[in-house]
């Protein structure tokens, strides 16, 4: 090849193929890209086990090395347990390694005395979620300092968020890199009549039943009056959990709760035969639901702060309450005008989130960080791309 390939780990989710969120999906997107233009990547894998037999075990998946970790317990000392292996395994690797988000920075010291560099993705804001108890917010405000002080590269996926980070490191620290998404020009109907949907004849809402995803205002204004069309409430539902059981109580016979639906062509289904997108999430940065949402062409009605506003821009709609929300979900179920101006402004938003710039920015941050001069990278791809084609020809006889 001529020049050493950059090397690149992934800590922080559960692994590729992407199967559970927004960084998996990210981890996924960042791998293939890379791997594409000549880079080793490796992505850490978590695999719960009831007793650990292989700690560290690698396969190969698309030109990605998985690197499994197998851990011998459940729930979030699992998370923790699997944060803890990835970092005594990457200190050994001559890498670069990018974390996703700060759960488990405690760790981060280890990686960093190792000689790695490390980049961290900051997420949002985890430590004012008011489903955490006082000890774990504490924590994860803990967390934060120790990931922002231990990473040689912050990035932000907002710039909300790339404000409150320049409160705990100097704004040269840090990158702002917005997340990505994917067009959705079409989607098969047939997934909806299961559900009883008929295409435009419903709106959607796609996260976890949490306080500060404001699901419970959302149900609370769509059930306020007969509004002769549906809300789909996409995400788990646990009867053993007060704030579940709060939800389906406010819920009107209008609702429909499917539980968390995972198959991909479904859910492009069912974003892209919605009316509107109600998005409530509080405390994040760039929402990849909100973004997916956007591609879809989704009119959104999303809860007023910053982050969603940053993301789904100024001709959408947005409320503080059950009864404001209440009024713009009747707006957009009445008035078709208004409906069709929120599309066309979330079609021409989407454009910000392309997956293609966002994964070049991040290709300069860990080339730089690595000691790789971008410039001088970029043209060694070039030439060998060339010399390729020459070779190709030659081999073709059509030199």
């Amino acid at each position: 090849m001529g020049r050493a390939a950059p090397s690149l780990l992934i800590l922080g989710t559960r692994g590729v193929p992407a199967a559970h969120g927004g960084f998996e999906t990210f981890a996924e997107k960042l791998a293939l890209f890379l791997t594409g233009r000549g880079w080793t990547v490796g992505v850490y894998c978590q695999d719960e086990v009831e007793t650990v037999g292989e700690r560290f075990r690698s396969t190969q998946w698309n030109g990605i090395e998985q690197i499994h970790v197998e851990v011998g317990s459940h729930g979030p000392r699992a998370t923790l347990e699997f944060d803890y292996h990835c970092v005594r395994h990457a200190a050994e690797r001559d890498a670069v390694c990018l974390v996703l988000g700060y759960n488990g920075a405690v760790f981060l010291p280890l990686l960093r005395r190792s000689g790695r560099k490390i980049i961290t993705n900051m997420d949002g804001l985890e430590w004012r979620r008011p489903k955490w108890s006082l000890p774990v917010r504490g924590y994860f405000w803990v967390s934060e300092w120790i990931a922002a002080w231990t990473s040689h590269r912050l990035v932000a996926d907002h710039p909300a968020i790339a404000d409150h980070l320049a409160t705990r490191r100097s704004r040269e620290a840090i990158a702002t890199i917005l997340y990505g998404g994917d067009p959705v020009r079409a989607a098969p109907a047939a997934s909806l009549a299961p559900l009883g949907l008929e295409p435009n004849g419903y709106m959607t809402s796609i996260a976890r039943i949490e306080p500060d995803n404001n699901i419970l205002p959302i149900v609370e204004a769509f059930s306020r009056k007969r509004r002769n069309a549906k809300l789909v409430v996409l995400g788990t539902m646990n009867p053993s959990i007060r704030y579940h059981r709060r939800v389906r109580a406010a819920a009107s016979d209008e609702v429909i709760f499917p539980g968390a639906i995972y198959e991909p062509e479904t859910v492009r289904a069912l974003r892209y035969h919605a009316r509107a997108y109600l998005h409530g999430h509080s405390v994040g940065g760039t929402n990849p639901s909100l973004v997916e949402a956007l591609w879809a062409g989704n009119a959104v009605i999303a809860h007023d702060n910053p982050f969603n506003r940053g993301t789904a821009g100024p001709e959408q709609a947005y409320f503080r309450n059950a009864e404001s929300c209440s009024d713009l979900i009747e707006s957009l179920l009445t008035d078709d005008l208004a409906l069709k101006r929120a599309r066309d402004a979330a079609s021409r938003q989407a454009t910000l989130f392309a997956w293609g710039p966002v994964l070049e920015a991040y290709e300069q941050e860990l080339l730089q960080l690595g000691g790789h001069d971008p410039i001088t990278y970029a043209m060694d791809l070039a030439a060998e791309a060339a010399a390729n084609d020459r070779a190709t020809d030659v081999s073709t006889g059509t030199a």
